[in-house]
């Protein structure tokens, strides 16, 4: 009899007992691959010698020592080695243990940031609808994902919810992608006027939007305006790149293909690779100032923070995602997959769009392509991708809700960076079977 408390209580899943590069192994012996690092975590697959040598190496000089009480030295060299890759502006680290604690931490830095400058007023967060920040009920009152948030409504923080930038969706047939772009961006100077520009302290965006909407990129010009507006009325950019950023995308950082810098900055997930728990928030050296100069503490904190063995482990996987020629490789694998992807789904009549950038790809589900009419929510279409996927020894990320938290269908990939040409040929096909499989157990017509 089992006392773990699982996700979900009717689930009978297999148990993983080993990791052998792209695939996880179960108690069978059944091989699966990791397309889709479990949640874009494992980017560096499952049995990387180089990370956990440096977790052994640090479990036999310290493994925790409290921040309160002292630094460590793998913590120092894991937030230098961030710094000299990040974008513009961005200068302190502050070590979490996870997505969700990084947004929290971020938009209590923002909160306190604009408290200690005198402009107290500033009580209120943009978000975006179909946005996804953690489940924290910080973070989750920041996401835009109805499903998710319903049930602790009472519970969350007031916040705005505008627009996501989803070309698929809203962009008109007589715009260009720099005039949606343009547009989607003008409901966030919209919204700041309607709250008062006094009032509002941040905007928290994903760059790439991940598991909610299936690696849905923005629109040209899209963050450039929005990082204009928010400097035209002091208000502090936040890019949460959880998901989609250390080197998911094909660059370290995924704003950097939108040529911005945040004012605050959230990653996991790739930081850690799977092999430690952990996070981070990056802020500006401005924001640090402000703090250090006025009250001099951040009035915030978890015990894991900084957490020696965890920082050891990023490190470890820091060096690799940004040795030379990774973020190279990443980029040329993530267009043979975008262009296998295509040639296998391009014209299939199920499958309405496929979007995302390097080796974060998305698939998006549709009854008709003509009309972009999503599938009946009741057929539970991406959970029948996803049980399928397993039988054919495939693991993939597949979601509902994707258009507005109840209706849609998208499988979201997000393969490790070590994978070649061998094995997107070996995702594109499983996917293909998952998919036709799960079309026939839904009773979905044949398109042969």
């Amino acid at each position: 009899m089992s006392h773990l408390f699982p996700r979900h209580c009717a689930s009978a899943l297999p148990t993983a007992v080993k990791g052998d590069g792209c695939y996880i192994i179960d108690q069978e012996g059944k091989r699966y691959f990791d397309a889709c690092g479990g949640a874009a975590v494992s980017c560096l697959g499952h049995s990387n010698t180089q990370v956990i040598e440096a977790i052994k190496s640090q479990v036999d000089q310290i493994a925790f020592a409290h921040t309160g009480f002292f630094n460590s030295a793998p913590a120092e060299t894991l937030c230098n080695q961030l710094i000299e890759k990040a974008p513009a502006g961005l200068d302190r680290v502050y070590l979490v243990s996870g997505g969700s604690e990084a947004t929290e931490a971020a938009l209590k830095l923002a909160r306190q940031y604009h408290l200690e400058r005198g402009e107290g007023s500033r009580t209120k967060v943009i978000a975006r609808l179909q946005s996804y920040h953690g489940n924290t009920l910080g973070a989750l009152s920041a996401g835009g994902n109805m499903w998710r948030r319903e049930p602790f409504e009472p519970l969350l923080i007031e916040m705005s919810h505008i627009e996501p930038c989803y070309a698929y969706r809203h962009q008109n047939t007589d715009e260009s992608d720099l005039e949606y772009g343009l547009r989607a961006a003008q409901t966030l100077e919209d919204e700041i006027l309607r709250l008062g520009a006094e009032n509002v302290a941040a905007f928290i965006a994903e760059p790439v939007v991940g598991a909610t909407m299936g690696a849905v990129p923005a629109a040209a010009g899209y963050f450039k305006r929005i990082r204009e507006i928010c400097d035209q009325y002091g208000v502090l950019l936040i890019l949460d790149e959880v998901m989609c950023g250390m080197g998911r995308t094909g660059h370290i950082y995924a704003c950097e293909a939108d040529g911005v810098s945040p004012d605050i900055l959230c990653i996991a997930k790739g930081l850690g690779a799977g092999y430690q728990p952990i996070g981070a928030m990056i802020a500006t050296q401005k924001i640090y100032d402000c703090i250090a100069q006025g009250s001099g503490f951040f009035q915030h904190g978890h015990t894991y923070i900084g957490h020696p063995t965890a920082a050891a482990a990023a490190s470890a996987v820091f060096s690799q995602i940004s040795a030379p020629g990774m973020m190279a490789h990443v980029q040329t694998m993530g267009e043979l997959l975008a262009k296998a992807l295509e040639e296998r789904f391009g014209e299939h009549p199920y499958v309405g769009d496929l979007r995302g950038r390097g080796l974060f790809r998305g698939i998006e589900l549709v009854s008709d392509r003509a009309s972009k009419q999503p599938f009946d929510p009741k057929l539970k279409l991406n959970a029948l991708v996803k049980k399928q996927g397993m039988a054919h020894g495939l693991m993939c990320y597949p979601m509902g809700g994707t258009i507005d938290g109840k209706q849609g269908d998208h499988v979201l990939l997000a393969p490790p960076f070590i994978i070649e040409a061998d094995d997107v040929e070996l995702i594109v096909d499983r996917l293909s079977l998952s998919i036709e499989a799960a079309l026939k157990i839904a009773g979905v017509p044949s398109h042969a």
